[in-house]
């Protein structure tokens, strides 16, 4: 069969792939500041699902996820678009969901936009937080700290309460506890390579009536990853994902409104490193073992 593209995202191309499927392919395009840059990150595309399948193995005891193979093998035949090489390593084979309309994040560390609410109100998702915390503060526990799905510009932060507004209560508690089990474990095993995960950003959906973990699992995309051995209160550790590439558009003078310059080989290159890095410390395994890497 030839697949039926279905939507294009920043990242994701996501094609229809018949029976309640979808083949969703992660690309090497990367964006910053809401802009997607002209220049691919190479294996970028690859590192997310690899990441997201071990992440799958490891939560299976948490919930469903909505993956039913990244082998290229089950994927359906006779495609015509996109290539067939490029789907090694980059594609998963998925049940479609219906999709939450919130994104659930959980936040173990103030940083992002929660440090800046906190410093202007003393706030976070519009609850109080102990006054005197610095920026990269460990909370006390993770918190679960929604948003809406913006359809253009920002999604904006919405209380617990909102969110059960939005879902009803049985469903948004099911979210959270999901939601926080899945951070705790994945912080646990991250520290143990002398990584922590400040943030992640899940996506839930529901499958045949269960809720579900769906798109991609903590990855350096949906997540922020530091450097353990450079955390400390008060200042931003470097993380394992795009800041060099932030950090370039920051000091380029680029406006953050037109069209983002060219990235230089070097940033491109670096930026590189840090997503394989973070796969292969984080799931102990050999990123040129991956489908279509070598």
């Amino acid at each position: 069969m030839t697949l039926v593209h279905v939507y294009s995202g920043k990242v994701r191309d996501v094609y229809d792939a018949g029976g309640g499927r979808l083949l969703m392919v992660a690309s090497d395009r990367i964006s910053a500041f809401d802009h997607v840059f002209p220049d691919p990150v190479p294996h970028k595309g690859r590192v997310l699902t690899a990441m997201t399948q071990f992440w799958v193995s490891e939560l299976a005891g948490i919930a469903p996820t909505h993956l039913v193979s990244t082998d290229p093998a089950d994927f359906p035949t006779g495609v015509d678009d996109p290539d067939p090489d490029e789907l090694a390593g980059r594609a998963m084979l998925v049940e479609r969901a219906e999709m939450l309309p919130i994104e659930c994040i959980v936040r173990g560390y103030l940083s992002g936009s929660a440090w800046k609410e906190y410093r202007a109100k003393g706030t976070m998702h519009g609850s109080a937080l102990p006054d005197g915390l610095r920026e990269s503060e460990r909370l006390r526990e993770p918190i679960f700290t929604p948003s809406t799905k913006a359809t253009e510009g920002h999604d904006i932060n919405i209380s617990f309460e909102e969110a059960v507004s939005l879902l009803g209560e049985g469903a948004a508690e099911r979210a959270r506890e999901i939601c926080i089990s899945a951070y705790q474990k994945a912080a646990e095993r991250a520290a143990s390579v002398g990584i922590l995960i400040a943030d992640t950003k899940f996506e839930l959906g529901l499958i045949d009536g269960e809720m579900a973990i769906c798109d991609e699992i903590l990855t350096p995309d949906s997540s922020r990853f530091w450097e353990a051995s450079a955390w400390e209160p008060g200042s931003t550790p470097p993380s394992l994902d795009k800041q060099p590439v932030r950090d370039w558009a920051e000091a380029s003078g680029w406006d953050k409104e037109s069209p983002p310059p060219p990235l230089p080989g070097d940033v491109v290159a670096a930026t590189s490193e840090r997503y394989v890095s973070a796969y292969e410390r984080i799931s102990g395994r050999s990123f040129a073992d991956w489908w279509g890497v070598a």
